[in-house]
This record gives structure tokens, sequence and C-alpha cells, in this order.
């Protein structure tokens, strides 16, 4: 499937690389036009810069044109900065003279709340896609080439960046050249590009995501986005970052239409918006942060890191009470701090002389600001078990200039912990212009090392298993769905929904449709004593509730008993219910109960849920929750993850439980969830019984819910 089209790509290009820039609604007064035609004009060198504007003649000292169309040349990006009435009707012209990037400043959209604003929006959405003029906005700031200083903004603040690794992208403008252009200013984080993205009436925050993984200069993305237009398509873009090694970094605020569900199943019950990002992000290597500064120190981290080789980290400082703080922080976030060697042990020690103390972390006391320091810093740093060196401390010239020469030559990571002012001219200024990771707490720090860890382990792990795909329908599948949906029901009975489930492979409980009373009796003495009894109605999907089932029967008179009961409580409880009889099923015992379940969204599609049974999943939510399809891998993965987990792994004695037969389960579900998208509305496995290792498992109850 192909997403994005080479006109979407070279659109973008231009944005970002223009020769020639239109800006209509310029003025000379320092407003969005004026600011935009102000920040034009110091790249007039390199880029053709024309003012459209028919109330001037002169515009900042360069001529104002009437319109687009009295423009010398098609430019290669118009920038409208007009009032919302009259911004369709600019990009109409600019499309007749040739135009096919737009930035769109002006606002008055869907961001007004009002049924007009967002029906214009609509409009110039739609002729973005027509016509070939792909947009970035309405309702930002514009963008920005920092690696080739090129400013294509309406903000006021417009620097001589430094030029580095990540590309940063994010829907609010007064964010992106507020906030973010000042800390990574501040703390030396070099960037390729800067985009706003406005309301997204047109290109999105994925569109420009892959345009940033196709430039070579760019190996982090960074990104702060309110709300998804595609999500999909960010999964998508989020696969090809994970296949060329480029991680993303993202801020994810805000509450969309994902967790509202029907109220029909548990896993609707148990699947909220956050927790769908959550898992997207975790399924796709995406690092999800909540703060500027995280955003901004892990991207640069990731942009100025090397795979780590090891996971141990070293930590050094000129304090002790920082180094026991660092500790702490370390093991919060599961970093290991490994013993160090003799070897290292006597290095260290020989130059303290009984000063400070050499371990893991190492206070150095005055011997960080030293001759000595670089002594052991390589003590430390090529200990086998050490991947990354981490300094706290406020260094002097003389430190800083140890610590840039020791990364020059070293294949390991380097990162600072500053303890000192952060009005420091001289130490601070020499880390960010070397490009040294620096942090300012421990936590953050230790945070960010967290992420590195963790990223490349998934990538590596990603990368040999790949990622998941559905197999097509068999034809006895297709047969199967035909009969279900030929029944014209959105809701399929208990019953009902097991065939489904059965089709792809799940085992189900052993069970018979008894139509009266002698023949529940007759199928509980065919199963086996003791049995379970259930009446099966879509009508009723809540039984238990309803008081339609009973187990644990142990007589053909028990039988009798709990099918009058069934039947009377279920015209009781729903009168009009259409009831297809009494299921008699096996009582399976011995097992641990389990949730599986598939809910689906506009966005997002089908995603699938793990929990245990009981109290941990009604009360404590203890789920896991990825997209559809997942590998094997996935599902083990998604087991561990849930706190009850324990129980399936053999606790106080009691036996292991088939952990692969589960697993197995999880990935036809999502096979399933993949092959009925859009067809499916909803799926409930519980309980999923996981029977002692080698017994596999046992779906004892089902509920099924078509779109309607």
């Amino acid at each position: 499937m192909t997403i994005w089209t080479q006109d979407q790509m070279a659109s973008i290009h231009k944005m970002l690389n223009p020769r020639s820039l239109a800006i209509v609604g310029a003025t000379p007064r320092q407003q969005y036009g004026g600011r935009m035609l102000s920040a034009a004009l110091k790249m007039k060198d390199r880029v053709n810069v024309y003012a459209v504007n028919p109330k001037y003649d002169e515009i900042l000292g360069v001529k104002s044109y009437k319109s687009i169309t009295d423009l010398p040349e098609t430019p290669d990006v118009v920038a409208v900065v007009v009032p919302y009435t009259h911004v369709l009707d600019t990009l109409k012209e600019a499309h007749a003279k040739g135009t096919r990037a737009g930035i769109v400043i002006s606002a008055g959209f869907s961001e007004r709340g009002t049924d007009s604003g967002a029906d214009l929006q609509g409009e110039v959405s739609k002729f973005a896609r027509e016509s070939g003029l792909r947009i970035s906005g309405p309702n930002c700031l514009g963008l920005a080439n920092v690696r080739d200083n090129l400013w294509l903004t309406s903000s006021s603040r417009t620097i001589d960046g430094v030029s580095g690794g990540v590309g940063l992208v994010c829907q609010s403008g007064a964010t992106l050249f507020g906030p973010f252009l000042a800390r990574a200013t501040d703390s030396g984080m070099g960037l390729s590009y800067m985009v706003s993205t406005g309301n997204e009436a047109d290109l999105e925050f994925a569109d420009f995501a892959r345009y940033l993984l196709d430039d070579k200069g760019t190996t982090v993305i960074a990104g702060f986005v309110e709300g998804f237009k595609n999500a999909r398509k960010f999964a998508e873009v989020a696969k090809l970052a994970a296949e060329r090694g480029k991680p993303i970094v993202l801020i994810k605020i805000g509450r969309s239409d994902l967790g509202r569900r029907a109220a029909s199943s548990h896993t609707a019950a148990l699947t909220g918006s956050d927790a769908l990002y959550d898992a997207i992000c975790k399924q796709y290597g995406v690092i999800r942060v909540p703060s500027y500064d995280d955003l901004l120190e892990i991207s640069h981290l990731m942009a100025q890191s090397r795979k780590p080789k090891q996971a141990g980290i070293a930590v050094a400082s000129h304090s002790g009470g920082i180094c026991s703080l660092t500790a702490d922080m370390c093991g919060a976030h599961g970093l290991d701090l490994p013993p160090l060697s003799d070897k290292a042990l006597g290095v260290i020690n020989g130059i303290l002389k009984g000063f400070g103390w050499a371990a893991n972390p190492a206070d150095l006391t005055g011997r960080a600001n030293s001759e000595s320091f670089p002594a052991i810093m390589d003590a430390m740093i090529n200990e086998p078990g050490v991947g990354a060196l981490a300094v706290a401390s406020a260094g002097a010239e003389l430190q800083v200039g140890q610590i840039i020469e020791l990364r020059q030559k070293t294949d390991k990571n380097i990162v600072y912990m500053w303890t000192g002012s952060r009005d420091n001219k001289v130490g601070l200024p020499l880390l960010k212009k070397a490009g040294i990771p620096v942090f300012y707490t421990p936590d953050s720090m230790a945070r960010g090392l967290r992420h590195l860890l963790d990223y490349y382990a998934w990538h590596d792990k990603r990368m040999q298993q790949g990622f998941a795909t559905a197999p097509a329908m068999t034809t006895a599948q297709k047969e199967t769905l035909a009969q279900l949906q030929g029944l014209k029901r959105n809701s399929l009975s208990e019953s009902e929904s097991k065939q489904l489930i059965a089709a792809w492979g799940v085992t189900t409980s052993m069970e018979v449709c008894a139509k009266d009373v002698d023949a529940a009796v007759k199928a509980a003495e065919k199963i086996g004593f003791p049995v379970v009894l259930k009446a099966d109605s879509a009508d009723i999907p809540h039984k238990t509730e309803a008081g339609v089932v009973r187990l644990n029967l142990r007589s053909a008179d028990e039988v009798r008993k709990a099918h009058a009961e069934i039947i009377a409580n279920a015209k009781k409880h729903a009168p009009d219910a259409k009831l297809n009889g009494v299921l008699v099923q096996e009582m399976v015992q011995g097992g641990v109960e389990t949730i599986v379940g598939v809910s689906y969204d506009a966005q997002l599609g089908p995603t699938i849920l793990f929990g245990t049974g009981g109290i941990m999943v009604e009360v404590y939510k203890d789920v896991a929750i990825r997209a559809c399809p997942i590998t094997p891998t996935e599902a083990h993965d998604m087991i561990d993850e849930v706190k009850g987990a324990a129980l399936l792994k053999g606790f106080r004695g009691k036996p292991a439980c088939d952990i692969d037969a589960l697993a197995d389960v999880l990935v036809k579900v999502s096979h399933l969830a993949v092959n009925l998208d859009g067809t499916l509305a909803e799926l409930d496995i519980n309980p999923v019984l996981v029977l002692p290792k080698g017994q596999g498992v046992k779906a004892v109850d089902a509920l099924v819910a078509f779109t309607g």
C-alpha cells in the first residue's frame, strides 16, 4: 500500500528548500505578514522573495505585487497571510500560476469550533488533494530549514540555529517557535528542520516525518502532536523509521474519540485513548515523553549517541552526595552500575590516595578537576560491562576539555549532568558546542539513558523478527463469516461467536446447544459431569447479570433444575429475546482465567487486548494492548507485561500454564481482527482458560459484534 506520493514529498521539499517565495498578505507592520517578510528578506541572497499586497507599491524596501498572477516567475512556495475568507481564492490563484507548495498562516478555520470554519477548512483540504498544491496549515507559523538558515515563518523568533540531526515537527506554531526553539537553543541541540503543521488541513505530522526519513542529515524525529488525523499513517511512518534506524521522540497530548466504545464488552471498558497511544508507541518503537525538556533532551541524546555496546553505566562526580542521588535515580529507572574491576579500582585508588571513593559511582572530590581526571575516566569507560560514562559536575574548562577529548577517541557514549549555574559562560557552552548531551537532574539523565538502551534493544529485536502480517482468509473462514453474517444481526450469541473464533483456530470448550430439557440432560451425560448451563442468545450479552448461567452441575436432576431456572430468568430479564437454546458445556477446571479482546476505531483500526481475569482486570485494569496484527514475540511481550502473568508462570506451587498456546491464540485473534477490519466491531473472549503446560487453552465464553 502506497501512502505517500512523489508529489507530496516534492511539495514538502520545496517548502523546506525554496528557491523562490511569495508572501501574500505581506505588510510593513510587524504583524504576521510583516514578520514573515522580514524573516524572508534575511535569505534574499539565496531565495527570490516576493511581497504580494495590492495596497502597497513597496514593502520593507522590495516591490509589492498586486497579485500572484503578476509575479515574474512561478514561486516554489506561496505563503498565505490573508483573511480566512480569501485563503481558498489565493490558493487557487497560486495553483493557476503553477505553484505546488503553500504555507497557510491564516487562522479562522476548524480551530474556531464553528461549522463554517470546519466547512471552509474542508474545502481547503479538498482543493489541496485534488489540485496537487500541498499545504502546511492553516493556522500555523511556518517552518524553517535550520541547516541552511532558511526561515519561512511569521514568528518573531528566528535564529542562526545550531545545525544538527533533529527534525522537529509540531502542530502548535507558538510552541515550536516559542519554548521549543528557546530550549533547543539554550541546550545546544542541533536541528535540521522545524515545521509547524497547524490544523493539518492537508499535510500532517506523518507526512513531514516521512520526508525527514529520507533526509540523510536528520537522524532523529521529534514531534509535538495534539491529535492524529490518521493514526494508521503514523503507525506506518513509525515502522519505516524503525527500518531506517531513526528514532521518533514524541509528545502526544489531548483526548480523542478513541476511548469511546459501546458498553457491551469488557474490552471496550478497558481500552482508553491514552492507553491505545501508549501501546502503539511501544509497539512501533516511538519514545513517548511528557514534557518539553524531555522531548529535547532525549532527542538530543539519541542524535548524539552511538548504539550502546553494553548496558552498564559508569558514574563519576566530585560530590559523594551527587553520586548517591544519581545512583538512586539510575536504580529507579532500572539501570545497571556494574562494580569496577580490581584493575580499574587500582588505577583510581592510586590517583585518589585515600581521598574520595573508588567505586561506581565514583566520588573523586578535587580529582574531578585535575590533570589526573582523564586516567580515571579511561579506567571507568574501558570496563567491559560499561557502555556509557556519566559525569556529574560543574566542569571547569580543564575538565570539559578532557571530556571532549575522550569523546573523540572512545566508541562508547558520554553524557554530562551539569550541577552548576546554567548561566555558566565557559564549561557549559563548550559541552554544548561539542555536542555532548547535557542534563540538569539525575532523574532526567537516568530517564534519558533508559530510553537510549530500550530503543536499541527494541530495534534489534524488531529487525530480527520484522513486523507482523496477517494471512488472507481461507475458504473455510470466508464461508463461516458469510454464514454468520447471513443471520442479519449485529450481535452473535455465545455459540455463534465461538463458531467464528474456532474458524481462526481458537480452541473452544466442548458444548451442545440443547433445544429442550431432555436434550440438555442427554448432552450433559455425553459430555460428562460436571457441566455448565448457559442461555444462548444474542439478545442477552451479559449472562451472569441476567441469571442465566449455572456452574458445576453434577447430576441430571441438577441439570433439569438449572434448565428451568435459566429459561425463567431469561424470559424475565429480556422477554423479547430470541433464545437459540441452552448451552451445555464441559466444566473446564484447573486453568487460569484470562481475557482476550478486540476493539476497533476509525483511526487506529483493530487493536488487541490481553489481561488476566478476575480482580486484576476488573479493578486494576491490568491489561496489555497492541495494534493488529502481532507477532508471536509481541504476544509473549503482552503476556509478560501484565502483572497477573505471575499466575501463569506457576505461583505458590501451582503448575506453570501453557503460555505458548496462549500466545498462539493472541496471534490468531489478531489475524482475525485484521481479516475482519471494517466488518467486526468488537470481540470478547472472556474467559480464556489457560491450562497447565502442554494442555493448551480453551475459550469458555465469547461475544462478537459486527458493524452496523
